[in-house]
């Protein structure tokens, strides 16, 4: 199989009919055990409700279709952290290592910081160097550790309670 070179790559953002190839690139990351508590990607409807519409993007090839997607969804109901948004970036493992996931994050904070949202966070497993060395690359910081704070329902380490780290990116415009 052939990469995409990056500059084929197009950031957009994420419409209904991309959901097949995000889903797609949902399971590919739960496979791996290393990217989700989740043991399944949801179903459109789901994902739909619990993603801020206008903070949703695909990385796009012409060739090769969706490589990549992020979105957020809110912290918490309560207005005091309207300005707080977790995160998710996925990218095929096709495509891993040529920089969407970058791409992806710098349209993450361009369009939360025009809303007026102020800190991106998210939870990685320790053992996901990649995605921890990405965001630290890309303006996040590392918060703490979060010892055995969930145990994961599927794949090789099912049954086994987990670390997380606590990341997250400060606006500094806002």
């Amino acid at each position: 199989m052939t990469v995409p070179e990056q500059s084929a790559v197009a950031i957009r953002p994420l419409r209904d009919v991309d959901w097949p190839d995000v889903q797609r690139i949902y399971s590919e990351g739960i496979a791996t055990g290393h990217a989700t508590f989740e043991s399944e990607a949801p179903d459109w409807e789901r994902f739909n409700n619990s993603r801020l519409l206008r903070h949703r993007f695909v990385a796009e090839n012409a060739e090769r279709g969706i490589l990549g997607w992020a979105a957020v969804s809110p912290v918490s109901a309560r207005p005091v952290y309207s300005g707080v948004v977790e995160h998710s970036v996925y990218v095929a493992a096709v495509a891993r290592g040529l920089g969407l996931g970058a791409a992806l994050l710098r349209a993450l904070a361009e369009s939360t910081e025009r809303d007026g949202i102020w800190t991106i966070q998210a939870s990685v497993f320790p053992e996901n160097e990649a995605s921890l060395k990405l965001h630290l690359a890309n303006g996040y910081v590392v918060v703490g550790r979060r010892h055995r704070i969930a145990r994961m329902a599927h794949g090789p380490l099912s049954g086994q309670w987990r670390d997380t780290i606590l990341i997250e990116r400060r606006s500094p415009a806002i």
